[in-house]
């Protein structure tokens, strides 16, 4: 008999996590019901679809393939039963503004551009990037070999023993086995100290550094820990699922088919209820009734917004003094012909790139000299737009919070496109057929993330593993989390690995 045999289970929210959590419970037996308030399934990886134009909406990077192997493997099955992945090359490609007068590489070398400042592509071929390294640091060739081994010992050691096996309590790591695998981990100090300490030229920084994004968090408040992002980043590879995102989504979703999973979309949960131990959870269209609750809403908006008050497991104060990750500014953009230089990852990084974190996390307001990224996947895949077009999207890292308005979002977008064309040398201004927006109130509205954040709580020191919101709620049985604000993390292979660590809380406490 299947343990959890009988037990009726609603997940509220369809994010990575949410869908994962569910496959694990319905293979374990449970009746489960997916809820989503929107008009698709995915949560942030929604998709935008527009005039033969086709966008991912939030994330667009496939990192750590080795994630998505395990996840389908454990219901006997791999990615490639549902989508083809293609490795990129190059993976991405930065352009620095303007030179300092710190730069000293050879003009002659292939990544620079005069025009432009220097353009670097990182490529599947390390003996290339060390190459490249080499060009801005003598020594810098041979020092990224060293990084890159002890980024890779991080992610092993950190995925067996860290990531795959939630440690929500103190005294997890109070005993000799956690000891013995924490041993050479890099665990005290920030990524900006622990880069300084191998690399001096400041665009080497800023290459080793950029993966923090992806966590939502800046050089100086990012633990060490988080240089295993650069083994993802440069030995495991950056890949695109044929279709976008938006097919591993589908993916997902096809495989809780398969174990059972019955999903809802365009129905929002608005309260949850407790009713004779078990659960009433109201919306719209009338109550629904479960056992078992997992939400995959942003932690802060169910314990808020959904729970009466003698079942938040913290008050008010504690989601304010939280640290967050950033929101961001988006331009969606169908244009005509090429997009010049951009590739398939493009990110655009000025000199003092301090200055931008600093108007994230220190001083809140609209950059003044921003980086960004650009994803412009029709230079892989000719589905996303139509013939003789190409589609983009630019992200600037803002802070959550800010005041978006139209005047706002009008002027600071001639900003970012004055920007990239003085600086990639692509100007797209002339040539925008489709163009749609979505900034710091639209995350609020469409995902309930507090003050706009664009992917939950950051991964400072102090909400980092134990420390992060735990998956189990504190103040009402039978109610649980999943997803980024929970460990291990931001990012879809994070939530992938939450939605199994969630389920894993629910067979411990019902199977």
């Amino acid at each position: 008999m299947q343990p959890l045999a009988g037990e009726s289970v609603v997940v509220i929210g369809s994010g990575f996590g949410g869908l994962s959590s569910a496959c694990y419970l319905a293979d374990a037996g449970a009746d489960v019901r997916v809820v989503e308030k929107n008009e698709q399934l995915g949560g942030r990886a929604s998709v935008l679809e527009r005039d033969g134009f086709r966008f991912d909406m939030g994330p667009s990077w496939y990192l750590m393939p080795d994630v998505f192997e395990r996840f389908f493997a454990d219901f006997d099955r791999t990615p490639t039963d549902y989508y083809d992945l293609e490795h990129l090359d190059p993976h991405y490609r930065i352009f620095f503004k303007e030179s300092s007068e710190l730069d000293s590489v050879d003009p002659a070398s292939e990544h620079h551009s005069s025009v432009h400042g220097d353009r670097v592509d990182i490529t599947p071929d390390l003996e290339r990037t060390k190459e490249i390294f080499e060009e801005y640091e003598a020594g810098a060739g041979e020092t990224l070999e060293r990084y890159l081994e002890k980024s890779r010992e991080n992610y092993e050691v950190g995925m067996e023993h860290f990531v795959y096996e939630d440690r929500p309590r103190l005294r997890d790591y109070l005993d000799l086995d956690v000891a013995r695998n924490a041993r050479g981990l890099s665990l005290i100090g920030s990524m900006q100290g622990h880069v300084e300490d191998y690399f001096d030229h400041p665009r080497l920084q800023q290459i080793m550094q950029y993966t923090l994004v992806f966590l939502g968090g800046s050089p100086s408040n990012t633990p060490a820990l988080y240089n295993l992002m650069s083994h993802v980043d440069f030995n495991l590879g950056v890949w695109y699922p044929e279709g976008g995102i938006g097919s591993v989504v589908d993916a997902i979703v096809d495989l809780g088919t398969e174990l059972g999973v019955e999903y809802e979309i365009g129905r929002p949960v608005t309260e949850i209820k407790g009713r004779e131990g078990a659960f009433l959870l109201e919306t719209p269209d009338g109550p629904i009734e479960a056992d078992l609750v997992v939400s995959n809403a942003d932690y802060a908006h169910t314990e808020q917004e959904l729970l009466p008050s003698p079942g938040q497991s913290y008050d008010a104060d504690y989601w304010e003094s939280r640290t967050y990750a950033p929101s961001a500014f988006l331009l969606y953009l169908g244009v005509e012909g090429t997009v010049g230089e951009l590739a398939h990852h493009t990110l655009v990084l000025p000199s003092d790139w301090d200055r931008h974190f600093d108007q994230i996390f220190e001083d809140p307001q609209w950059p003044d000299d921003p980086a960004y990224y650009v994803c412009a996947p029709s230079e892989t895949d000719e589905t996303v737009a139509p013939e003789g077009h190409s589609a983009l999207f630019v992200l600037v890292p803002i802070a959550p919070g800010l005041e978006d308005d139209t005047g706002t979002r009008d002027q600071y977008r001639d900003v970012v496109l004055d920007d990239l064309a003085r600086h990639t040398g692509t100007d797209l201004r002339d040539r925008i057929v489709l163009e749609e927006r979505f900034c710091v109130s639209d995350f609020a509205s469409r995902y309930n993330s507090y003050d706009g954040t664009a992917l939950g709580l950051a991964h400072t020191l102090r909400q980092t593993a134990l420390f992060r919101p735990p998956h189990r709620s504190k103040g009402v049985d039978g109610l649980y989390h999943v997803g980024g604000d929970t460990t291990p993390g931001i990012g879809m292979p994070m939530c992938l690995i939450s939605g199994e660590l969630t389920a894993s809380k629910v067979l411990e406490d019902h199977a």
